[in-house]
């Protein structure tokens, strides 16, 4: 029988076999997803123990820890859209074990470093394996369910990043507390062996059944551009300027690349993505969502480290524990965020998300030295909210707009754009926030040694330092310090929320609606008991 020309064709069914144990799939994919998202949450509370001189840790300068954090950021973000595209290419499953593979090698090299150079070689080595693992996890969920239970997949799926960000500090600061620095690396180790058996026997093999031919050439400049741009964000919140020119010369270059990536796609007759989906705004609207609402809440965990370890005085492991309200709201509303989008629509669910991040991004402005924990929690747990009524419905529509055989791509500009906003919330934010406190606390440095004032002025962990330092004199240095973190706390709150405002519009103004619900029984032919005849 052959189709009508013009006719819709659907797509091909997930294979029974595979169908059955998708859940115990998907369970495997949040396994090997959580280890990559928690991984680097677990750093960043192990910071301070790894400066400490051997045997505590390695005695890395601040400068060499930023670096063993954004070297992996710099690899993986600049290898994301290149794994989907090879993905899609060579076997989902296959990129998959290769990225865990190469990720658990990294774990353990990285756990006996001896060195700080060391260390950022090996986590360069592990971000290059996460790249793979990221965009496979969710391009092999699209092709192991059907089409009306992906909202619901995505939603577990975005409810597990949610739950690795919370539990790393927890995992890290129980591991500090018994072992040595290198345990938050090696634990990744037998976590690496189980995922590859379980993957290995239970996640089929997908990829795209017609790929045409390979464009080098547009991978390179991805890979470039992202690169040059990434590493120019992260230039720029290390000096907190972005006027500098070793940051304007990878910002420009790193967009130039950019550019005439799209340029070569839209000319290409075998392009590596098809630049024509972002003329939908639909698609363009959720990608740009996920990338403010990172941006945002990215920036935001960052002060917030600082606020409730040096002005609070909690430990690493309590404020792990104070963020878990917002990984429980995530793994509570993720999953059935699907529900309410059913009922309101992705534009409605989406825009309420962002505003109630916004509200709990502002509510920061607010908090002073003694907020009561409740109230923390409270906010942290209507962050988390916002954030499951967000993630979920804008990655299904990224996941949805292109074809099941180039999920591999779509996963690939989810994370990508994720990456990169969360990579610019933190140096963007963390650079307001450092110009208002060296502002603030200029003034309060009279008392210090001039060799030691510059020093001082960085941020409120040197301050305390030199504090320390001082004994007792030192005293008045300290509630300076925390006044002017509160200070620019407050003005850094305000822009982070004045930037999910800016998430708010665009989800509104261009994301779909409720779709319209056809009254299928006014359509149905009325039986009148004669026969129907076909013409």
């Amino acid at each position: 029988m052959s189709i009508p020309s013009g006719a819709p064709v659907a797509a091909p069914r997930v294979p029974e076999a595979v169908h059955r144990r998708r859940w115990a799939i998907l369970g495997v994919l949040m396994f090997s997803l959580l280890i990559v998202v928690l991984d680097n949450s677990i750093l960043n509370v192990a910071v301070k123990t790894i400066a400490s001189p051997a045997p505590t840790g390695i005695g890395a300068t601040q400068s060499e820890l930023e670096w063993a954090i954004n070297s992996y950021t710099l690899v993986f973000a600049g290898l994301l859209f290149t794994a989907g595209l090879l993905g899609d290419r060579i076997g989902r499953k296959k990129v998959l074990l290769a990225g865990i593979l190469v990720f658990g090698i990294g774990s353990a090299l990285a756990a006996l470093s001896s060195s700080p150079g060391e260390l950022i070689t090996w986590r360069a080595l592990m971000g290059f394996g996460a790249a793979f693992v990221m965009p496979a996890t969710l391009a092999v969920l699209m092709n192991v369910f059907e089409r009306d239970e992906q909202p619901k997949a995505i939603g577990i799926w975005a409810g597990s990043v949610g739950l690795g960000i919370a539990i790393g500090p927890i995992t890290g600061g129980l591991l500090l507390e018994h072992f040595w620095w290198g345990s938050i690396f090696l634990v990744n180790v037998p976590v690496v062996v189980v995922a590859l058996i379980a993957m290995a026997v239970l996640v089929p093999d997908s990829k795209d059944p017609a790929p045409g031919r390979v464009d080098p050439f547009g991978v390179v400049l991805s890979i470039i551009g992202l690169v040059l741009l990434v590493y120019g964000i992260i230039r720029g919140g290390e000096l907190a300027s972005f006027t500098d020119v070793t940051v304007l010369a990878p910002l420009i270059g790193g967009l130039l690349v950019l550019t005439g990536f799209v340029w070569h796609e839209k000319r290409s007759s075998h392009p590596s993505i098809d630049i024509s989906y972002f003329r939908k705004p639909a698609f363009s609207a959720a990608v740009a969502a996920i990338a403010l609402v990172f941006f945002a809440l990215m920036g935001v965990t960052f002060f917030s480290a600082f606020y409730l370890q040096s002005v609070r005085g909690y430990t690493a492991l309590e404020s792990g524990l104070l963020i878990l309200p917002l990984a429980a709201a995530q793994m509570i509303f993720a999953p059935r965020a699907r529900l309410v989008v059913d009922r309101f629509g992705a534009r409605a669910v989406c825009t309420a998300g962002m505003l109630l991040v916004a509200v709990g991004l502002a509510a920061f402005a607010l908090f002073d030295a003694d907020t009561p924990l409740w109230v923390l929690c409270l906010v942290f747990f209507v962050q988390g909210t916002g954030m499951a009524h967000i993630m979920p419905p804008v990655t299904v529509a990224v996941m949805q707009a292109l074809p099941r055989e180039r999920a591999g791509s779509g996963s690939a500009i989810n994370n990508t754009f994720r990456q990169v906003g969360g990579a610019l919330g933190i140096a963007v934010l963390g650079s307001v926030l450092s110009t208002v406190y060296r502002g603030d606390i200029e003034g309060h440095l009279d008392g210090v040694p001039a060799a030691a004032r510059d020093v001082a002025g960085e941020s409120i962990e040197a301050t305390l330092g030199v504090a320390e330092k001082l004994g007792p004199a030192g005293k008045p240095l300290v509630a300076a310090a925390n006044d002017a973190f509160i200070g620019a706390m407050h003005v850094t709150a305000l822009g982070s929320a004045a930037v999910a405002l800016v998430g708010a519009a665009v989800v509104a103004l261009f994301l779909p609606g409720r779709p319209a619900v056809r009254d299928e029984r006014a359509e149905a032919p009325q039986d009148t008991g004669e026969p129907v005849h076909q013409s």
